[in-house]
Order: structure tokens, then C-alpha cells, then sequence
């Protein structure tokens, strides 16, 4: 487990938080600019002392207030990755991985070959720093970081200063290192649908407080998360097994809840994959479907309704061991009929969702 219970006030701002979460895995600290997740990574290297509370991993203590102990950072093993990739830049791409390696002051566990080869860098080894481009450096980032041999990695907003198509090319190998390596992470972010492709365990940080933490399907559906990322950006995040592949199309068929799922996803049959079903891509129909465009029709049981705004209500329903979630105008939640119970068919097309796979 890692464990942090911590407090630290900064002026007119304080953090208070106690979170708890398994290892290893991904623990995402999500929330606005500004919200306490950089000040939190920041105790939890040891770059910035805690006013009071205690830090432990997988039981062993890093800080504890109450015993006046404190392990300096460059005994922790705590590797960090920034929002720039800090590379030193008189030092090639392998002098940069080399250095982690050297200085790791743990038996190695990851080797630089292995590592060049997770995090495809082979092409870049004799390039200088300012012949990558930013998705080329935090990779050699995440590399030199993996060499120092961490039982801890952070990654705060290892993403923020790169565009959509880098942002991109960087996520799956992050998904590499979750999927293939016992190492524990903390990861930062502002971007839900990076949370959504990575995160095993989910904290929605407001204003220094925990506003929701927990399984990233529990988090998707709770309003803290509403009131950060806008109704339009609201869903529920499901997880589903691969059943079957039409290669020709692009298009998988995923058992969740109840039903069957077709989505856009390149995973191979059996596999697990995550799933983000928006809220407004939904349609509910009050009888079974015939003669339509779109694809996907569940069949669930309506289990409350919520206002969202003045015009607009969200109804969550029940299709079996999960639950999704629609908007829809209050006029169409009044026109239907629905309550508490109401029988309904959630409709959502195909090239709405996409899968991301899941950690093995």
C-alpha cells in the first residue's frame, strides 16, 4: 500500500488529504490548476517537508510528524518526472539514461537495454536534447527515471506541455510501464482522458481536499467530478472483455454489464479494455429499437434521476453490474415517463467510445 496522510499550509492555501491506494498501480491525483496535486508529489519526494502527517510505502516510512522523522530525498528511490524533461543537454540520449543508471543506488532490477527497448528510443541514442522532440524527450525522461531503479515513480503533468498528437504518441508507453512493471506511480493531471486510460485508483482534488476517491468507474459517475470537468465531459467508464474482432472494420465487440458493447478498439479477443461512455452520446428509448443507424442498444432498468441544470436532467441506468449515465433534456425525461425503475433501452453509437486496454 502507499499511504499518505499529509498537511501543509502555503500561505492563504493548505492541503489536508488521506489517501490510501494498492500497489502497484496507478494512483491519479486529478483536479483544476492550482488544486494542491503538485504540492502533494512535491512531500511525497521530499522536496517539500510536510507540516505534519506521515508518508508510508509498502511499509516502510518515509515521513512521520510524530516521531520527528523524515528519509532525505536521495534515499527515498522515488524517481520523478516533471512537466519539462530536465535532460541534460551536453549528454546524448544514452548519456542521459546512463546517468540514472549509474547513480541507482538499489540492486538494478531494469537494465538499459530492456529499458531503451520498452520505451522504443532506439533510433534516438546518439541525438542531443534539442534534437527530440517533446514527446521523444519525456520518454528519455521516463527512461533515465525508470534506470534510477524507483519502487516509487511520479509523473506530475508529464503530459501538459505537449500537443494532442505527442500527448498521443507518449500515452501507450505509459501503458507499457503500468502494464509490464511492478512499479507503483503517482500521476498528475488536469486531462480526464488521460486518468481514463492510466489511473487504477482515482483522487478528484479540490481546493487541497479530497472532493472523491476510488476506482476510476465509481469516480466517473460521482458530481465532484462534474462540477471539475463540465457535463459535457461526463461519463461512465466501464470494464469490459473483448468477444469478438471484425479486423475488416476497426470495430470489437465488448461484453459490459449485461450486454455487448461495439466500439472502436485494436485489442486483440479476450482481452480487458476500459471504456468511456459520455453522457451525452447517450439515447434512451422506452421500447426495444428497430431501423436505426446506431449500433449499440442495452437494455437496463433506470436507477435515479438527477438535475443537472435548469433544462437538462441525468438519468443513470442499470444494465446489469454497471451503470451508465444519460443526459437529457427535462422535457424528454417528462415526455417519457421516467422514474425510478422505468424500463429503458440505452442507445450509443459505435464511433462515440473507444477501448483502451486494461491493466493485466
Amino acid at each position: 500500500m502507499l499511504r499518505f496522510q499529509l498537511k501543509k499550509q502555503r500561505g492563504d492555501f493548505s492541503v489536508d488529504v488521506n489517501i490510501a491506494a494498492s500497489t502497484p498501480g496507478v494512483t491519479a491525483l486529478f483536479g483544476r490548476s492550482g488544486c494542491g496535486k503538485s504540492t502533494l508529489v512535491n512531500m511525497l519526494a521530499g522536496l517539500l517537508r510536510p507540516d505534519s502527517g506521515r508518508i508510508e510505502l509498502d511499509g516502510d516510512v518515509l515521513f512521520d510528524s510524530a516521531i520527528n522523522a523524515m528519509v532525505p530525498v536521495e534515499a527515498r528511490r522515488i524517481g520523478y518526472v516533471f512537466q519539462d524533461a530536465r535532460l541534460f543537454p551536453h549528454y546524448t540520449v544514452r548519456g542521459n539514461l546512463e546517468y540514472g543508471f549509474k547513480r541507482a543506488a538499489a540492486e538494478r532490477s531494469i537494465g538499459v537495454d530492456e529499458t531503451i527497448s520498452l520505451l522504443g528510443l532506439e533510433s534516438l541514442l546518439e541525438r542531443r536534447p534539442h534534437q527530440l522532440s517533446g514527446g521523444e524527450r519525456q520518454r528519455v525522461a521516463l527512461g533515465r527515471a525508470l534506470l534510477s531503479q524507483p519502487r516509487l515513480l511520479l509523473l506530475d503533468e508529464p503530459l501538459a506541455s505537449l500537443d494532442v498528437a505527442r500527448r498521443d504518441e507518449v500515452l501507450p508507453y505509459l501503458e507499457k510501464l503500468r502494464d509490464r512493471l511492478a512499479i507503483p506511480m503517482v500521476y498528475v493531471s488536469h486531462q480526464f482522458d488521460e486518468v481514463l486510460r492510466l489511473a487504477t485508483h482515482v483522487v478528484v482534488l479540490n481546493n487541497g481536499r479530497i472532493a472523491i476517491d476510488g476506482d476510476i468507474n465509481t469516480v466517473s459517475l460521482h458530481p465532484a467530478l462534474r462540477g471539475i470537468v463540465g457535463s459535457d465531459a461526463v461519463g461512465a467508464v466501464l470494464d469490459g472483455k473483448v468477444m469478438s474482432v471484425d479486423g475488416h472494420n476497426e470495430l470489437a465487440d465488448i461484453a459490459v454489464g449485461g450486454g455487448v458493447l461495439r466500439i472502436h478498439a485494436e485489442t486483440p479477443v479476450g482481452a480487458r479494455v476500459r471504456v468511456q461512455v459520455l453522457a451525452r452520446d447517450i439515447i434512451l428509448a422506452t421500447q426495444s429499437p428497430e431501423g436505426l443507424s446506431v449500433r449499440n442498444a442495452l437494455e437496463g432498468i433506470v436507477g435515479k434521476i438527477e438535475r443537472d441544470d435548469a433544462h437538462a436532467d441525468l438519468v443513470y441506468v442499470n444494465i446489469g453490474n454497471a451503470v451508465v449515465m444519460a443526459r437529457i433534456t427535462r422535457v424528454a425525461t417528462q415526455a417519457l415517463g421516467l422514474t425510478m425503475g422505468s424500463r429503458v433501452w440505452v442507445l450509443v453509437k459505435a464511433v462515440s467510445m473507444r477501448g483502451h486496454a486494461l491493466t493485466r
